[in-house]
């Protein structure tokens, strides 16, 4: 059987790619961590690193092994942050993923209801287009514009919404409001460029626009630069539904003009479905969802 201890300092080399930065981790000279990296790869009859000037590089046996610590890693945080959840305080990291837009605009300004009341929480939101690993525990919860596929997740519809166009009622003031899509053509179209990653429904919203053969654009590849620029006065922009919450003052233009409806989902792993810390999070984005319909309702 191999050793724990062993283990552990492979997992540690690997990751920083040096003996020197794995020691200073693991707080061991460089010579015991290298001793024990020899030890474990005579006792598995393989070679492990292969040693270049610039570091080490792991070999195919190693990379196997390397998979395998990683999976570990990732088994005890998930089993130490169960444990530390206890039973009727919420603390501790919650690793939150969403699209940039959709953290920037809508999550990110109602954060501070969820830290007010648990001011222990340590949330790390990571927000990006690439649809992170639940059950690997890239991240303990995602929010999604589509439903996950991957098995062993828990997920919940939050809401629907849309693609529209606004604009500030400087720009409009200046440059004239279109009332028919020919008129775009007059106008600034500010967008997430076709090729970026983006929900199916946007792209095909932007794609019909950009038929009218729009002289000027401004493409971004977030929705909060696209809002950035609208605010700003540049243009026309495709923006989610949501964002009059937050900019009250935008004018939606082309009234009969938005994309399909797009789903909007939050997921965690079945293993965390009694960790407090999702179970809070969970409840806050519920509570904000129903007074933001509300809202949208009065």
């Amino acid at each position: 059987m191999m050793d724990w201890d062993k283990l552990r300092i492979f997992h540690a080399v690997a990751d920083k790619g040096s003996l020197t930065h794995a020691g200073e981790v693991l707080h061991l000279s460089q010579s015991a961590v290298s001793r024990q990296i020899r030890a474990l790869e005579e006792s598995l009859s393989v070679t492990l690193f292969h040693r270049h000037a610039r570091g080490l590089i792991l070999t195919e046996q190693g990379e196997l092994l390397f998979d395998a610590t990683s999976q570990m890693v990732r088994r005890l945080d998930a089993a130490a942050a169960r444990i530390r959840d206890s039973e009727d305080e919420v603390f501790g990291e919650l690793r939150v993923t969403t699209t940039t837009g959709f953290g920037t605009l809508w999550l990110a300004p109602r954060l501070a209801a969820l830290y007010s009341k648990y001011p222990a929480l340590k949330i790390d939101l990571m927000l990006e287009e690439r649809v992170l690993d639940l059950p690997m525990r890239e991240a303990d919860v995602a929010i999604r514009m589509k439903e996950p596929q991957q098995a062993d997740l828990i997920r919940k519809r939050l809401m629907q919404i849309k693609m529209r166009l606004f604009a500030t009622p400087k720009y409009l003031e200046e440059h004239g409001t279109p009332t028919t899509m020919d008129e775009m053509t007059s106008h600034r179209l500010i967008c997430q460029h076709a090729g970026t990653a983006q929900v199916a429904a946007g792209a095909l919203l932007v794609a019909e626009l950009m038929s009218h053969d729009i002289p000027s654009t401004l493409t971004v590849n977030n929705y909060f630069g696209v809002l950035q620029a609208v605010l700003n006065h540049l243009g026309i922009g495709v923006l989610p539904d949501y964002v009059t919450e937050d900019s009250p003052h935008l004018i939606r233009v082309l009234p009969e003009v938005e994309s399909a409806e797009v789903p909007v989902f939050l997921a965690y792993p079945e293993e965390l479905r009694h960790s407090k810390r999702v179970a809070a999070f969970r409840d806050f984005v519920m509570d904000e969802i129903m007074s933001f319909r509300r809202r949208q309702q009065d």
